[in-house]
């Protein structure tokens, strides 16, 4: 029921033009939009009641149209059509307000007029301005704007918000115009690859990075997004080109991993100045306050830097605070992220509870650029020369770095030694550290940054329309593709720095990944830990592995191999799954490959990484990278505010078999987005959909490594424990440790804070008898004598322990 007189008010059309609202032509502007929708959930009169309840006098047509598509969107939490048909007004109304023809966006793109400096400044370049121009006509003709349709609600609000560009705050761009962009802006003049790009763009069958996206067509196209670098110099100069470095590359939207392990360590003998070194702290606010600068620089977020350092490194524990949520400003850097470049013997003296010594690297030269036996070799030399600054536990070191995973979700855990005997650069020189997500491993120097152009691909497209098998054919066909779109962005981008350059010029790594695992286990009705699903997972990877090398050695075939091909593991015959020992499946004839590699090398020292970007998965609406749903209902935050969904494939199969409804609704909402205390709902499905948090880890782990065979640079993955402690923390590492990752995790991910992290303050206070007081603290020293039992445990039982069922 309207609780307002319509005949007050009135619309203002675009033109100018006022008339009256009129709530049948609401009605029915949303029912057009309905097609193919469920309609027995999907009700236009019940959404255009409330329009008319938010209406007032003046009201414009764009307005009325970004009402209605939130007030679907509230509505998504009951049926996932809800948030299609929000999408379609939204972009139905999108489209009404930007010119369709694509060339003529570009036209206004180049000769965009900045009101307030008074000047023309271009967001597109002149190149791409003159080639659209050449082939305006045939472009055009190529888009189908249907597609953009294709998109929800929250994706499209992304896009709105972070990709479509704008002259002067106002939205230009349509999402078809910007994968043509982006289609052009990689093939320039070759237009037949420009259109077959541009349609696997827009079929969602995979994604550039962000740098990509944003960037592509643009004066400066800088389009990777995965950025690799070390200190170049322990002095003050090397530490601020550093920061300039730092900051040159993140204006351009990129992720930095930086390794400071060269710096030498609080107190040590400065000769130059006869005075003794800082340490890392006060350098590394330094970098923080440069991250938050480049936000006010007008990108689009904070600069996103990852600081790699080794656990031997004398000023480790103070490294371990900065990030901690308490504690004094002076001694916190909390706009960094932090990773560890963890060496085996680390891992080895933790497990047989042995001494670890810190030490400066100044004063211990070698250990940086050394691995494996020749690390071991030189630290236990200096250990015996008694070069170390200090000697503690490895235990007490552990559990400081578990502590601060608990609390904080990071530092990132990378291991030294297997990223460098499992690399293609392993030639070039020892490699330092990884990218800000832990997926990028390259070799970087003081000459050379490492660079990365990136892709994922939407996995879950290739599920047959029976659900009951998987294109692996189709699959290769895109990862070749994507490949060598990837290769041919090397040549287009633009490169703010020389030793960047150099380092993609020489080495020509890409990084082809992917999204939407979790869908298709869904789609093909498998369970996340079932041998169908670990068949599928190996096989998937396999797959991309192989059509990436295949379009590398048919791009050495034209081009010839890379600068650094020779004396490098492929070059030897040596490929990702040798290094592993696995054996591939049948599925493809890696043997002819190889023959091919072996005449021609390929064009790319690196070709697979497995990025976690979960806003590229959340363009398409699908689960993120490789990890699982967290929860099957859940709120998506848009600048107009959060709204409830409800995970489509869910609810598509409740609605299948007749047991969707408000109460079950309900019930999933109180379970916190879970399924398996509901009753009514089946066994079967209950196998399916399990969360993040009902998966034992080692599953998740297991998973994780029958793929990392066919991946030649890395993987980020996230781990999902609900109540840490030190013995599911320690169990899990260690586990993924002993079977090889190059990157043991990006990121845990807790539901809740464990009892042995949380601590009590004065607040707690109200016991007001001494005796309650000892009590607690008895409590709190039982707590933590029985996480120690239980890290002491992880380590002795391994396999036995409780991460098993984490």
């Amino acid at each position: 029921m309207v609780n307002k007189p319509l005949s007050k008010f009135y619309v203002v059309k675009r033109g100018g033009r006022k008339e009256e609202v009129h709530i049948d032509k609401i009605t029915s502007r949303i029912q057009k939009l309905c097609y193919g929708l469920n309609m027995d959930y999907v009700d236009p009169v019940s959404i255009t009641l409330k329009v008319v309840n938010g209406l007032y006098p003046g009201v414009t047509t764009a307005e009325l149209d970004a009402l209605a598509a939130e007030t679907a969107a509230t509505l998504s939490g009951d049926h996932p059509d809800y948030a299609t048909l929000a999408a379609r007004i939204a972009i139905s109304n999108l489209q009404k307000d930007t010119k369709k023809q694509f060339s003529d966006v570009i036209d206004d793109l180049f000769n965009m007029y900045d009101d307030t400096l008074q000047e023309k400044i271009p967001l597109i370049s002149e190149e791409i301005h003159k080639i659209v121009t050449k082939n305006a006509e045939r472009l055009n003709s190529c888009i189908i704007y249907d597609r953009d349709f294709a998109y929800n609600y929250f994706s499209f609000k992304e896009l709105e918000k972070s990709y479509l560009l704008k002259i002067n705050g106002k939205v230009v761009e349509r999402p078809q115009h910007m994968l043509m962009r982006i289609a052009v802006q990689i093939h320039l003049d070759n237009i037949d690859d420009v259109i077959n790009t541009y349609n696997l763009l827009s079929e969602k069958y995979y994604i550039h990075s962000t740098n990509t996206i944003l960037l592509a067509g643009s004066p400066k196209p800088q389009m990777c997004s995965s950025i690799s670098m070390m200190m170049p110099d322990d002095s003050i100069e090397g530490i601020f080109d550093c920061i300039r470095l730092c900051g040159v590359t993140s204006k351009f939207t990129a992720t930095i991993g930086l390794n400071i392990q060269n710096i030498r360590a609080k107190g040590t003998y400065i000769a130059g100045t006869n005075g003794v070194s800082n340490g890392l702290v006060p350098m590394l606010r330094v970098f923080n306050n440069m991250a938050c600068y480049v936000d006010q620089l007008n990108t689009n977020s904070i600069a996103e830097i990852a600081v790699y350092i080794e656990p031997w490194h004398s000023d480790i524990l103070e490294y371990l605070n900065l990030s901690k949520p308490g504690g004094k400003e002076e001694v916190r850097t909390r706009e960094l992220s932090y990773a560890l470049w963890v060496p085996d013997l680390f891992m080895k003296r933790v497990e047989s509870n042995g001494k670890w010594s810190l030490m400066c690297p100044h004063q211990c030269p070698g250990l940086i650029d050394t691995y494996g036996e020749e690390f071991d070799k030189i630290y236990q030399q200096y250990e015996s020369e008694g070069r170390y600054t200090k000697q503690i536990p490895a235990q007490d070191l552990w559990r400081a770095i578990i502590v601060l995973q608990a609390e904080t979700g990071g530092p990132v855990m990378m291991y030294k030694d297997a990223c460098n005997r499992k690399s293609n650069q392993q030639h070039v020189g020892t490699i330092r550290g990884g990218s800000f997500s832990g997926d990028v491993v390259q070799y970087t120097s003081a000459k050379e940054i490492g660079s990365c152009p990136q892709a994922s691909i939407a996995v879950n497209m290739f599920v047959s329309p029976d659900k009951k098998s998987f294109d692996f054919v189709k699959l290769k066909d895109v990862a070749k593709i994507v490949a060598k779109n990837l290769d041919k962005i090397i040549d287009v981008n633009f490169n703010p720095l020389t030793e960047e350059q150099v380092s993609l010029l020489n080495h020509r790594p890409i990084g082809v990944g992917v999204q939407g695992l979790a869908d298709v286990f869904i789609l093909m009705h498998i369970s996340f830990d079932s041998d169908e699903a670990k068949a599928v997972n190996k096989q998937i990877f396999e797959t991309v592995y192989y059509g990436a090398l295949e379009a590398s050695c048919d791009l050495a075939e034209l081009n010839g191999p890379y600068p650094t091909y020779e004396g490098s593991p492929v070059s030897k015959g040596i490929l990702q799954y040798d290094m592993w020992n696995v054996t591939p499946s049948a599925l493809w004839n890696w043997t002819t490959l190889k023959q091919r590699i072996a005449k021609s090398g390929v064009r790319n020292s690196l070709l697979v990484s497995q990025m976690y970007a979960p806003i590229l998965s959340r363009l398409f609406g699908n689960s993120e990278s490789v990890d699982l749903y967290r929860s099957f209902y859940f709120t998506r935050r848009v600048t107009s505010g959060e709204f409830p969904v409800v995970n489509p494939y869910l609810l598509r199969d409740l609605d299948d078999k007749g047991i969707w409804d408000d109460k079950i609704k309900e019930a999933i909402v109180t379970n916190g987005g879970s399924i398996q205390n509901i009753a009514e709902i089946p066994a079967d499905l209950k196998a399916v959909y399990r969360t993040a948090w009902e998966v034992s880890q080692k599953s998740v782990v297991n998973m994780a490594v029958d793929r990392s065979a066919f991946i030649d640079q890395s993987q980020s993955i996230n781990i999902h424990i609900m109540n840490p402690n030190y013995g599911s923390l320690t169990s899990m590492h260690f586990y993924g440790w002993r079977y090889g990752l190059k990157t043991g995790m990006n990121k845990l991910k807790t539901k809740s804070a464990p009892k042995v992290f949380q601590k009590v303050g004065k607040s707690a206070a109200v016991v007001e008898v001494e005796d309650d007081i000892e009590e607690m603290k008895k409590k709190l020293r039982e707590e933590e004598e029985n996480n120690m039992a239980s890290l002491v445990c992880s380590l002795q039982n391994r396999d036995a322990c409780d991460m098993c069922g984490a």
